[in-house]
């Protein structure tokens, strides 16, 4: 492997780990730190329709014009801006902040998507093998390291939250309010104690200082892969109207239509641990400070699991995977339907989480890589899709925690979506088995001039931006 593409691939993965440290943490905390009139939930909320509107157009915009490494540098300082808004937590602070993070969200994620496909494709003809298995090893290391961020950002949450001294044990009266069966308006009317003050600004001033420390490390380390194309497309610039519907014109593409329930299932299965399980089994039946414990499994798991299903998938395909994820994410939906949570039975608020991890693992890494591969000359439009997984953060958050529903329901809802992508993702891959892509070294990289190892540059042959 050439070792200026594994740096690169090393220092976007890093860089990633810094700022989701910060940001996951935030994120698990949101729907239990700031509970009054919902106002953690609605920040989600805002978060998701701002990550909506921005794949719009944003992401080939900042492409084309700054290049993958300084669109993620500049999203990277929009997620720094949530935390800030967290010090002093209101609906004036949050909900500015929650859309100024959403709106760099799409772009950030389309910028890293399109860096790794490019260094694989570019390490793919060095080495003569696939694209799509160098892409699927990329993946795999970045989401290995990256999701290991729910680990440290979840670590220090509870050490942190573990000094507090208001804590209380749950009551039996409180116990059974907790669970899949129960009205949200009747939690409502219960009180879950908080955190101090003091522990809480201490908790997000380091959050705020490993977000600035990965906007230093991708600024200053990573290599500015595309440099020769962004100069050539701000020297021979599009129309705007062009580049923006740049992003819908994919919509043409029936398999693109076809992966809209899995891309959705993505962030339903998220948003769902992040807020859902967190607050109403784990912060409920033990105590906010578990939280942060319970996410380090979901974090360690995943990890371990992102990178040995990269390595894998070039053995037994993404299918079998995603068949795996499906049927770990079903047997949990069923079980915490019935589950009624309760203190004493302390190892299985852990076991969830950490099997969620695994398929979770195989969703993001499957998922990004899925796109690289079919969609190779049209990246950006193609990773602005991704964060339509917002859409299902939208709906879940800020229509299902908002209607007084029983929890059971919502899991009805989470296993209508898992079942409808078991339907239409096998179309994607019949059509692809049928009609397969062509490979982007045939393409874009025949006519690769130069990839030299160690501190040469890379002279990227026409890469179609």
């Amino acid at each position: 492997m050439n070792r200026r593409n594994l740096k690169n691939v090393l220092v976007v993965s890093i860089g990633f780990l810094s700022l989701f440290t910060a940001y996951g943490g935030l994120q698990s905390l949101q729907s239990s730190l700031n509970a009054e009139e919902g106002m953690g939930v609605a920040s989600l909320s805002v978060i998701y329709a701002s990550i909506i509107i921005s794949s719009m157009f944003l992401p080939p915009l900042m492409i084309k014009n700054l290049g993958c490494k300084w669109t993620i540098v500049v999203s990277m300082a929009c997620y720094v801006s949530y935390s800030f808004g967290n010090l002093y937590p209101g609906w004036y602070t949050l909900i500015p902040t929650s859309a100024i993070l959403g709106l760099g969200g799409s772009p950030l994620w389309s910028a890293k998507c399109t860096y790794l496909t490019i260094s694989g494709n570019l390490q793919a003809s060095i080495d003569g093998k696939k694209g799509s298995d160098v892409i699927n090893s990329y993946f795999g290391i970045f989401f290995f390291i990256f999701q290991s961020s729910a680990v440290w950002g979840n670590l220090m949450s509870s050490l942190i939250f573990g000094q507090d001294s208001n804590k209380t044990s749950i009551s039996e009266e409180m116990l059974q309010y907790c669970g899949a069966n129960v009205c949200d308006v009747t939690l409502s009317n219960t009180t879950t104690p908080k955190p101090e003050q003091e522990l809480v600004h201490i908790l997000v001033g380091c959050y705020i200082g490993v977000g600035i420390l990965a906007m230093i490390i991708v600024g200053v380390f990573l290599d500015n892969i595309d440099q020769e194309q962004t100069r050539q497309f701000r020297g021979n610039r599009e129309p705007f109207c062009q580049t923006f519907l740049s992003t819908f014109s994919l919509l043409k593409d029936r398999r693109l239509l076809m992966l809209i329930p899995l891309t959705m299932y993505s962030g339903f299965e998220q948003s769902f641990l992040s807020g859902e399980y967190t607050k109403n089994y784990v912060t409920c039946a033990l105590g906010i400070h578990y939280v942060g414990y319970a996410m380090i499994c979901f974090g360690a798991t995943n990890s371990v699991c992102s990178f040995a299903f990269g390595k894998l998938a070039e053995y037994t395909g993404r299918a079998p995977l995603f068949f795996l994820a499906a049927l770990t994410n079903l047997s949990c939906i069923l079980a915490l339907l019935f589950w009624k949570p309760d203190p004493g039975q302390l190892p299985l608020f852990f076991v969830f989480p950490g099997l969620w991890g695994m398929a979770d693992a195989i969703w993001q890494t499957q998922t990004n890589a899925l796109y690289g591969v079919l969609f190779p000359r049209a990246k950006e439009a193609a990773f602005a899709k991704l964060p339509h997984v917002g859409v299902s953060g939208l709906c879940h958050c800020l229509c299902l925690q908002h209607l007084h529903l029983s929890r059971g329901p919502k899991l009805y809802i989470l296993l209508s979506v898992l079942l409808l992508t078991a339907l239409t993702y096998p179309i994607v891959e019949y059509v692809e088995k049928k009609n397969p892509t062509p490979p982007i070294e045939e393409g874009i990289y025949s006519n690769n001039k130069e990839a030299k190892e160690g501190g040469s540059t890379f002279i990227i042959a026409e890469l179609s931006l």
